[in-house]
């Protein structure tokens, strides 16, 4: 049985704001930039919540280790492409973080078909509060009170890609070594 607890319908609610991004963005306007920025922070806070409300009151399912992480991609990714398609951020950055989880993604896939959890480690986590972080300026894109806010989206959003970088060579060392050190069946 699906169990659709408070975490579970955090990380669903991820989702669902997602088109409503999309749709903002398409249209890229002060106003609707803002706004989208506002719902982007929304997701973010809601990643930050499910996980910890779903260990706090041991609530943590299936659903939500499969949905947590796909909520986080689509949110990103989905506002990285709308970003690119807008001109405000490099096409070969979004390639870079969506190719990386991609990757990460087939290697727990094959990980896990092989007997072995690979789990997010720390670069992993502090990658998407980076890119949270970084996109959070890039959506809303006009100066804001005096802050120019794409300037400092793109500042972070590098730091961030070094990051990604990084964190997704530290996945697949961390495979290699886990892999290597089974003993043969």
């Amino acid at each position: 049985m699906i169990n659709f607890n408070l975490p579970n319908r955090l990380t669903l609610s991820r989702i669902a704001i997602v088109p409503v991004i999309v749709g903002l963005l398409m249209f890229p306007g002060r106003w609707s930039c803002l706004v989208a920025g506002v719902l982007f922070v929304v997701g973010g806070v809601t990643d930050l919540m499910d996980g910890r409300l779903a260990r706090q009151n041991n609530q943590i399912t299936n659903l939500g280790k499969f949905l947590d992480p796909l909520a986080d991609k689509i949110l990103v990714n989905s506002a990285l492409i709308m970003l690119v398609g807008n001109g405000w951020v490099p096409g070969w950055a979004a390639i870079i973080i969506i190719c990386r989880d991609i990757m990460v993604m087939g290697l727990r896939a094959i990980a896990a078909d092989e007997g072995m959890v690979i789990a997010a480690d720390a670069y992993g986590k502090l990658k998407t509060v980076l890119q949270i972080v970084a996109l959070v300026p890039l959506i809303i894109h006009y100066d804001l009170l005096g802050i120019p806010a794409h300037s400092l989206g793109m500042i972070v959003l590098y730091i961030s890609l070094a990051l990604t970088v990084f964190s997704g060579y530290n996945y697949f060392a961390t495979f290699y070594r886990t892999w290597r050190g089974r003993s043969p069946e």
